[in-house]
């Protein structure tokens, strides 16, 4: 696992500023402690930080190819890659390495963009033509690792695995997009088609770019997409085989390395799933780390021993106090971007202590959004057989009025919350999972906004990009379209992000078999039934699972790392609330209406209203605003 980061002017005998390249790539130190490299030439510049997993003494980067035309800085693993270097040694290739790393090299001047198709792993990496003078650049096909891109004032083009590494050159602009701010205060995080500031991209999961001397950079080109298009007609008993077959080989695949290795273990039914088959391929004991809280209702460390003690793990666990808002500005400074997923503070946790004991773990992220995990999948599949069975104009006509007039309960669970039901029944499959996944309402976040803000969106919805990603989806249902979104906005946007951000910060590895894309393919052509029976999702890997892992384990209610932040801002974090929602920072921008915002506080502070989302989204907002401007 690596930080990369480069420049290419548009003037081809312009001079690249080594100190300013260097900036930028130790900027990103934290992602790669072990090694460092710069590649200079005329009107370009390459930079490399290394964490060593394959091949720890060579495999130097930026790395030139055999033949001196291309070079290479390359981010993250490819776990078929020693596959790939018998193939292309057949045809002719010769290796100095015995990494990745040069494969990539060689699997691209064989074979060009149709190279990609060919890499399981995750990545991202920047490759440039000598002879045309051209930049290659690529990101792994459900965007694992991250790559960041920008037009400096001269045209020159530049890029970095972080933001920070962008922030690090004195000419990058750093005025924060208003549409961003509407992304965020929908989701909770910057989607992937839009950055916090403006002039800043980045490149889209399963994606490449190429950028070539004189020209404005070429749209980037999709060179992945998952398709829900198709069924397969198994029987239970071959699909469960096809399954366990598939998580071998994906886990195995992924314990290739050259330093300890671990996994996160929460004793839920994924990161069991992935220490199970560990345990069955592993030649020496599986070592495992988990996180607690010394608050019974938030701990899972019970579970996750349960799992350890079957499966002989050596286990590490620590238990901390779940107030962890003392280090709100450490993981604003982690992600540069606004970041409002609370769980990134526990997941910080367990990486620090996974990386005292190993240099890659691997987790269990991407199951829920692959065989359909979240509560939403099982509430989303149901209300759209109810939207089947009645005409939209009805629906509109009927549902829409009666939820405007039912009472508001978010104390309820989700199945007795009527209003939510009957407002979602009202809408389109796609608008209402849209704003099931939202955190903010369209009408909500009207009232924060101020009226200059308001007019500046120019009605832009953040709801639109989804809304429209849904609709063109290689999907037959409604459950389709709700996974695809998943996969292609969802968990790049945050999950994959959080857990990038936070394992890197602790010089870590983290894989996730789980995205093996052979394994995902195969899951989104499970029929519906398969993925959600009784009211209860990820069917199909439960019962692949079943035998293997307790009972008690496989159907217990997903947790996941829940943090007390409404109780936070009821208590130890009550003046904090006061404070950021009359911060200058936040109210000089103009973005927000005033009274709106003290009203939030206050409601929830007196227990009327839950307004804990909204009120950690403004809080991380005003962290990430400090730490952009100390980076300045």
């Amino acid at each position: 696992m690596c930080g990369i980061a480069g420049l290419f002017a548009r003037d081809p005998h312009a001079s690249i500023d080594r100190s300013v390249l260097t900036a930028m790539r130790d900027a990103m130190t934290h992602r790669g402690p072990d090694g460092e490299g710069l590649w200079l030439a005329d009107g370009v510049g390459l930079a490399h930080r290394r964490l060593s997993v394959i091949d720890v003494e060579g495999s130097p980067q930026p790395m030139r190819s055999a033949d001196g035309r291309s070079v290479i800085v390359f981010n993250g693993e490819i776990y078929n890659y020693r596959a790939l270097r018998h193939e292309l040694g057949q045809l002719g290739h010769r290796f100095a390495t015995e990494g990745d790393t040069e494969v990539i090299l060689a699997a691209y001047q064989e074979w060009g963009a149709d190279c990609l198709a060919r890499l399981n792993g995750m990545f991202a990496f920047a490759i440039y033509d000598t002879h045309a003078r051209s930049f290659f650049l690529a990101r792994d096909r459900f965007g694992v690792k991250p790559l960041f891109t920008a037009i400096l004032p001269d045209g020159t083009f530049a890029f970095a695995s972080e933001l920070k590494g962008l922030l690090a050159h004195p000419r990058i602009e750093r005025k924060i997009d208003p549409l961003a701010i509407e992304d965020y205060f929908a989701w909770g995080y910057v989607p992937d088609h839009r950055s916090i500031l403006l002039g800043v991209g980045k490149l889209p999961a399963g994606h490449y770019q190429v950028v070539e001397p004189g020209n404005a950079p070429r749209p980037p080109v999709c060179w992945y997409d998952i398709s829900f298009a198709d069924r397969h007609h198994l029987s239970e008993a071959d699909e469960r085989e096809a399954i366990r077959a598939h998580l071998h080989d994906a886990v195995q695949s992924r314990m290739v390395s050259d330093v300890p290795i671990g996994a996160f273990l929460s004793g839920g039914v994924d990161s069991s799933t992935v220490v199970a088959m560990m345990a069955d391929i592993a030649q020496r004991q599986v070592t495992t780390c988990s996180i607690g809280f010394d608050v019974a209702d938030l701990d899972e460390t019970e579970h996750a021993r349960l799992i350890a003690d079957r499966f002989g793990t050596m286990h590490h666990e620590k238990i901390v106090d779940p107030a962890l808002f003392g280090r709100v500005d450490r993981i604003a400074a982690m992600f540069d971007e606004p970041f409002a997923d609370a769980s990134a503070l526990p997941t910080a946790e367990v990486c620090a202590l996974a990386r005292q004991h190993v240099t890659v773990a691997l987790s269990g992220d991407g199951a829920d959004e692959a065989f359909a995990g979240y509560r939403r999948h099982v509430f989303h599949a149901a209300e759209q057989r109810a939207r089947d069975m009645v005409p939209a104009t009805i629906r509109k006509m009927g549902f829409g009025p009666l939820g405007a007039l039912y009472p508001k309960a978010d104390w309820a669970p989700r199945p007795l919350r009527a209003k939510s039901t009957l407002q979602a029944l009202a809408l389109s499959g796609e608008e209402a999972y849209a704003r099931a996944l939202s955190i903010m309402a369209p009408e909500a976040r009207k009232a924060l906004f101020s009226p200059a803000m308001v007019r500046e969106l120019g009605g832009y919805r953040a709801e639109q990009p989804l809304v429209e990603l849904m609709r063109r989806a290689p999907a037959r249902n409604g459950l389709d379209r709700a996974q695809y979104a998943d996969l292609k906005f969802w968990l790049p946007g945050d999950i994959l992000t959080k857990v990038d951000r936070t394992s890197m910060a602790a010089s870590l590895e983290a894989r996730e078999p789980l995205l093996d894309h052979t394994l995902v393919e195969f899951a989104a052509r499970l029929p519906v039934s398969r993925r959600i029976t009784g009211g209860e999702g990820k069917y199909a890997l439960k019962r692949a699972m079943a035998g293997e892992l307790p009972q008690n384990i496989l159907h217990r209610p997903k947790q996941g790392f829940v943090l007390p932040i409404a109780h936070w801002f009821r208590h130890d974090l009550k003046e904090g609330a006061r404070a950021v929602v009359r911060n200058p920072r936040l109210l000089d921008t103009g973005w927000f209406d005033r009274e709106t915002l003290v009203n939030l506080a206050e409601n929830h502070i007196s227990g009327r209203r839950d307004h804990a989302r909204e009120l950690w989204q403004l809080l991380m907002l005003d962290r990430s605003m400090a730490s952009l401007a100390e980076k300045t």
